[in-house]
């Protein structure tokens, strides 16, 4: 694999690590697509480092377990706003 590719990987896997980050946030952070982020964290990763790799696997099964209840917040204070305006 190409170096710059490893060392993106590497810096995604340490982002999301450090921040507890979802692949959506840290697509924004990096500038890059969702997809990129996800085969880079999920396929990549692994043959590069495979402890990293754990440890990102164990962030994003829980934002996984997570998600329903971000998604019904999100919504919730959508409809606070509508209702404010």
């Amino acid at each position: 694999m190409w170096d710059y590719i490893s060392e993106r990987v590497v810096k995604e896997a340490e982002y999301i690590i450090a921040q507890n980050a979802t692949v959506r946030a840290a697509a924004l952070h990096f500038n890059i697509s969702k997809s990129t982020v996800h085969k880079d964290v999920t396929e990549r990763l692994r043959s590069i480092d495979e402890e990293l790799f754990d440890r990102v696997r164990e962030v994003l099964n829980k934002n996984l377990s997570e998600r329903h209840i971000r998604g019904g917040e999100a919504t919730k204070n959508k409809y606070k706003k509508c209702a404010r305006d």
